[in-house]
C-alpha cells in the first residue's frame, strides 16, 4: 500500500523535477557569464557534484 507522503511527493515531482533543473541552469548561466570559454562537460559535473553534496548536508541536518 501506497503511504500518504508518497502519493503526496508523487503528485509534486514534475514540480521538485523542474525546480531541480532551473537550479543546474542557473548555475550553468552563471559559470558560462564569468569564464566564456568554459569546459561546457567539466562545468555541468562540478555543479551537479555541489548539488549533490548540499542535498547530502542538508538531509544531515534534517535528519539530526
Amino acid at each position: 500500500m501506497t503511504s500518504f507522503e508518497q502519493i503526496e511527493l508523487d503528485s509534486h515531482r514534475k514540480q521538485i523535477n523542474a525546480d531541480v533543473k532551473n537550479l543546474v541552469e542557473k548555475y550553468r548561466a552563471i559559470f558560462d557569464w564569468d569564464i566564456p570559454e568554459i569546459d561546457e562537460t567539466k562545468a555541468d559535473k562540478l555543479i551537479l557534484s555541489a548539488i549533490r553534496k548540499a542535498l547530502d548536508d542538508f538531509e544531515q541536518q534534517l535528519l539530526k
